[in-house]
């Protein structure tokens, strides 16, 4: 399948989906610097890998604008914290999952390790998860008031799963959502799309990396 974004044509498409997005977009939210925090949800190599069967397009076109993210985030002293979605290697967890889905991420296999790239630092959380929310029976919640945190930057893969599925969880917590078009990625065009609008309709405000990073320095 070929990939419907690339890095070179990720700002190109973020600005039309912006734009299809806009009607519904509730774009009033300014975020809180010093209320926030970022969530890189699933960027490992297990759906990084073009030959993995979990491979997403999406995320790799979307690496570097996360990892300018992850920058600015961390420059400015905020949390940054990571997801991993594993299961562990007797499918003890893997529950409906095990047939929904081909192949699993086994939990200490290298595949299940998040992207060299933007590889979290020692002191910064790392969510382990089994379910597509990062809250479904993990401390996620938890960790996110002990910071104090209101304001949740949503990034990762894919889209319209574990991306939209955290979005979705965050606002049923009252957390304010922000969620960067041109940092989530997904296997199709129409499912990216069709959770931004979801998303925008109701859960989260839909916005940009730079946006995102201009607020958080002011």
């Amino acid at each position: 399948m070929r990939a419907y974004v690339t890095t070179r044509s990720l700002k190109k498409k973020t600005d039309r989906w912006l734009e299809k997005v806009a009607p519904y977009n509730r774009d009033k939210l300014k975020l809180q610097p010093d209320k926030s925090a970022l969530l890189v949800i699933d960027m490992q190599e297990f759906f990084l890998q073009p030959r993995s069967p979990g491979f997403t397009c999406g995320g790799l076109a979307i690496l570097p604008t996360i990892k300018q993210l992850i920058t600015a985030f961390r420059k400015t002293g905020r949390p940054v914290i990571y997801t991993r979605h594993v299961h562990h290697p007797d499918g003890l967890d893997a529950g409906i999952m095990a047939w929904w889905w081909e192949g699993m991420c086994v939990e200490g296999s290298p595949e299940s390790e998040v992207h060299h790239d933007i590889a979290p630092l020692r002191h910064e959380k790392v969510i382990l998860k089994h379910r597509y929310s990062a809250f479904y029976n993990t401390d996620a919640e938890t960790v996110l008031r002990c910071l104090g945190i209101e304001d949740l930057v949503i990034s990762g893969i894919m889209t319209n799963m574990c991306c939209e599925s955290t979005a979705r969880d965050a606002y049923y917590r009252d957390y304010r959502v922000f969620f960067p078009a041109d940092s989530t990625g997904s296997i199709t065009e129409e499912m990216h799309l069709a959770s931004l609008l979801n998303l925008a309709f109701g859960f989260a405000c839909v916005t940009t990396s730079e946006k995102v990073i201009r607020q958080l320095r002011s």
